[in-house]
């Protein structure tokens, strides 16, 4: 197997290690042994624990975001925010991709974790403002609803017969934002 495709492998692994386990709870040598190859080789491909943790976690951030701007196209203003939305319901569908943000999250005590996590979150209003020309309050607004169902998916909501479930289930409708602007909340 060639490096390059070794070193896919390898991610792919670890990104599920990291998703069900945390930077702190994952392990080099569960994530080596399901690779078939030594502890030694994943450092020698990516360094550190923390540095593959880093990369896939910024990975993940980057590929809801890429794929938020890729649905918008190029539409701008509610119309572009109700496409990102879309895309965004459907992205909770990866799980392992869901996780893995919400691990780099919950690992923000480690500040070099805090920085990629930040830039990586502000890399992802810049695209969603930047994108739909729309002011923070909207943006602040669609993110907090993005992190209200990130948290349902990760509780596994689908699965639940409860009213509050049912409440994060609800699709939000594409015009639930035109009331939510700066000017409306001044």
């Amino acid at each position: 197997m060639s490096r390059s495709k070794r070193r896919a492998q390898i991610a792919e692994i670890a990104a599920e290690e990291f998703a069900a386990h945390g930077l702190h709870g994952a392990s080099t040598e569960a994530i080596a042994k399901k690779a078939g190859i030594s502890q030694a080789y994943v450092f020698r491909i990516f360094g550190t624990k923390k540095a593959l943790f880093l990369e896939l976690i910024q990975e993940a951030f980057g590929r809801v975001t890429e794929g938020m701007q890729k649905s918008a196209g190029a539409d701008t203003g509610l119309t572009a925010l109700s496409e990102m939305g879309q895309q965004y319901y459907d992205s909770l569908a990866d799980r392992t991709n869901l996780l893995l943000q919400l691990q780099g999250l919950a690992a923000c005590g480690d500040p070099e974790i805090q920085d990629a996590v930040r830039q990586s979150f502000g890399d992802m209003w810049t695209a969603v403002a930047g994108t739909t020309g729309l002011d923070p309050v909207t943006v602040k607004t669609f993110l907090a609803y993005g992190m209200l169902l990130n948290s349902g998916a990760a509780m596994d909501v689908e699965a639940l017969d409860e009213e509050w479930a049912e409440g994060i289930r609800t699709r939000i409708r594409p015009d639930l934002f035109r009331h939510i602007t700066g000017e409306t909340n001044q």
